[in-house]
């Protein structure tokens, strides 16, 4: 039998993940979709395994709970350079990441309790949606973003008010990679409510990288400054879109797991 692996769980915004360190044995979506189950493991929207690649540098993969491998996540990152904090006992620290994504650089303040993630350059995402009237949202405005990993944002009256159970796969069914699907209303030009489906978790309590997908969308259309407080279920994030995206936000030390 190996020797037990050492897990830690963290969350951002509610959004959890499982998180090992250069655990020294190789791990599989298998792995993740065990663990992750709520009901039978231990619970988390993802498990994020990094190792280190040099100086302040490390390289992640970062499984959904569905075994599924996205590119990025902003909320995952956050809890991620947390987790490096916690273990370097550091209060303040930068750190690279790489991603399937491309390098994402992380800000670490107050232990990892706040972590700033510059999410890179926002570019053109997998297209606009032909699936909004099959769900009630005719006409409802949408912009496509990528942020290293697909967004549709969908402007709403009230986020709260969709079944994102029912809504969210159905539109997300239209793209064959599938698409990060967020929902969004904007209350000022410095505010902004989302709820979102995720591609791979389903509904979760937020989504870093939808958090800015939605800004950007925002601030595109014309509503917002570029340098937004976004709200979702688990709490709020604050996001500056400029040359590149800038998300900020808290991350929380869970427990510590032991697995087989």
């Amino acid at each position: 039998m190996p020797a037990p692996l050492r897990l830690s769980k963290h969350h951002g915004l509610g959004n959890d993940f499982l998180i090992t360190l250069d655990p020294g044995r190789p791990l599989h979506a298998d792995d993740a979709v065990a663990w992750c189950d709520r009901h039978t493991g231990i619970g988390a929207d993802g498990l994020i395994r990094a190792v280190p690649a040099g100086a302040n540098r490390w390289v992640w993969t970062l499984w959904n709970s569905d075994g599924s491998i996205p590119e990025v996540s902003g909320n995952g990152l956050r809890c991620l350079g947390q987790a490096i904090a916690m273990r370097e006992n550091v209060e303040v620290a930068t750190y690279e990441i790489e991603t399937p994504g491309g390098l994402r650089t992380l800000e670490v303040t107050d232990h990892g309790r706040s972590v700033r993630v510059d999410m890179g350059p926002a570019a053109e995402g997998p297209g606009l949606s032909d699936r909004l009237a099959s769900v009630g949202l005719d006409g409802a405005r949408q912009a496509s973003v990528d942020l290293g990993n697909p967004h549709l944002v969908i402007e709403v009256q009230d986020p709260a008010a969709i079944d994102l159970a029912v809504v969210g796969p159905a539109i997300e069914a239209g793209y064959p990679a599938g698409c990060n699907v967020e929902f969004v209303a904007v209350r000022d030009r410095r505010h902004i409510d989302l709820t979102v489906w995720e591609r791979g978790a389903g509904i979760t309590e937020a989504c870093g990288s939808g958090a800015c997908a939605a800004t950007v969308a925002a601030t595109d259309w014309g509503l917002a400054d570029g340098d937004v407080t976004v709200s979702m279920p688990g709490g709020s994030a604050r996001v500056t879109a400029g040359d590149t995206v800038l998300l900020t936000g808290p991350a929380t030390h869970i427990a510590w797991v032991e697995v087989a």
